[in-house]
């Protein structure tokens, strides 16, 4: 390994200067770390191997480092849990299992941890893969949202990461995107999954440690079973959550919004989410969504999960196939990501080309509070007047036919000439009228 001597970052053997100060690499054993007088452990090994280098990231639960593993010559993340969560039996349980659930995940698409230690002074270290990048929250705080051919190859990289998990009967319950990072590469994004130590472990003989009615998550992407704390959360909760920030990608908005904690849950429990696609027209987005895209984020927010698009895979696949996309999230995952946007603007050329769409809000989800409606303004009487909804069949009856395209209501808004029967009848009246007014002008003769 590398270091700068200026800021001790370090860097693969094959890396020539520092990026971030521009200076000559050198090798690490001849950059020592700069020692500081707020944080005692830059500068020490622990665990006889890890060289403590400077501090990346600081959080409620602890600290995490960049450091050095003499062992095996390679840069690893340190974090560290602070004293005070240290002491909470429940966090460091959590702590632990995270280290013990990498040990029976693939690591492609979910970052590995490498080691899990007690420390001298009483706190608890895992060591894990250091990845380069930065979280989908900082992308989002900066650009507000991200193209759409970023947004359905970082869904179809998080399902494949998912998907192992999800066979074990593991929910991640806390999806969000401070849990997604996202790796930049040439091609795109390579998608890395963390904290798995909200683990749900749904696999018989499983350690809980959640008490039941308990809510553990986020709240602006918990699902309503996850928010009532239901024992029944599957991987469906996963879909919701990972729903959620599918619409915040593409809206710059969550969909269920609070000023707090109970009144975003309540919203979540009781509210439908504005239509992404109404989102992006009202707002000039840099990139329309199709209703298509509705139709799938609709489904998702089911919420009854027996009614819920059924896994993160099918998720993936489903907006893909919105923004116009053939074949699947496996393809999709590593198809570079200028491929899937040339691919996806042939959908949104026509997209914009077309009619503004005229929307009908059909059959809400029958398990959300009903929304207040304004009072309606009198206005001039409708000539035509529309008739019933028809029946479609139990098909038709779920979260997804609320939005209704255009030319469906056109059809059904379509003037008709006055009724054959009625015409016959005028007809015959006329007729038995002429004919009573011969008869009587022969009879007054």
């Amino acid at each position: 390994m590398k270091s700068c001597p200026t800021c001790r970052r370090l860097y693969e053997d094959d890396a020539g200067f520092c990026p971030i100060d521009g200076v000559e690499l050198r090798a690490a054993t001849e950059v020592p770390p700069e020692p500081s007088a707020e944080d005692s452990r830059i500068g020490t090994v622990l665990e006889s191997r890890y060289q403590v280098r400077r501090v990346v990231a600081d959080g409620g639960m602890g600290r995490v480092y960049e450091a050095l593993d003499l062992a095996q010559d390679r840069r690893v993340a340190l974090k560290i849990l602070h004293a005070d969560v240290a002491r909470d039996k429940v966090a460091l349980e959590r702590f632990k299992r995270e280290f013990e659930i990498s040990k029976l995940l693939p690591h492609e698409h979910i970052v590995e941890v490498f080691d899990f230690a007690k420390l001298p002074d009483a706190s608890y270290m895992l060591v894990m893969d250091y990845l380069e990048g930065e979280e989908l929250r900082a992308v989002l705080k900066r650009e507000k949202t991200i193209p759409p051919a970023r947004v359905v190859r970082m869904l179809a990289q998080v399902a494949i990461g998912l998907d192992e998990p999800h066979r074990r009967n593991l929910i991640h319950r806390d999806l969000k995107p401070d849990n997604i990072f996202l790796c930049g590469k040439r091609d795109g994004d390579v998608v890395k999954l963390l904290d798995f130590g909200s683990v749900k472990d749904k696999s018989e003989g499983a350690k809980k440690l959640t008490v039941m009615g308990t809510t553990i998550g986020s709240p602006f992407y918990m699902s309503p079973e996850q928010a009532q704390g239901l024992e029944s959360i599957d991987a469906r909760a996963d879909v919701w959550a990972l729903a959620a920030i599918t619409y915040e990608a593409l809206t710059g908005q969550v969909p269920f919004q609070g000023s707090n904690g109970p009144s975003i849950l309540l919203a979540i429990l009781t509210q439908t989410p504005q239509l992404a696609s109404d989102i992006a027209l009202a707002t000039n987005a840099r990139f329309p969504i199709p209703m298509d895209v509705d139709r799938v984020l609709d489904e998702a927010f089911a919420k009854d999960p027996a009614r819920r698009v059924a896994s993160v895979a099918s998720l993936a696949d489903k907006v893909g196939h919105a923004y116009g996309l053939q074949g699947s999230h496996r393809e999709w995952a590593y198809t570079p990501q200028q491929v899937l946007s040339d691919q996806i603007a042939e959908k949104l050329a026509a997209l914009a080309a077309a009619p503004k769409p005229v929307r009908a809000q059909l059959e809400a989800d029958p398990f959300a509070a009903p929304q207040p409606t304004a009072p309606t303004q009198p206005s001039a009487p409708d000539p035509v007047r529309q008739p019933a909804e028809p029946d479609r069949g139990p098909a038709a009856n779920d979260s997804a036919s609320r939005v209704a395209v255009a030319d469906d209501i056109e059809t059904r808004l379509v003037p008709k000439g006055p009724p054959i029967g009625l015409i016959a009848a005028g007809v015959v009246l006329l007729v038995v009228a002429v004919v009573g007014v011969i008869a009587l002008v022969l009879v007054l003769r």
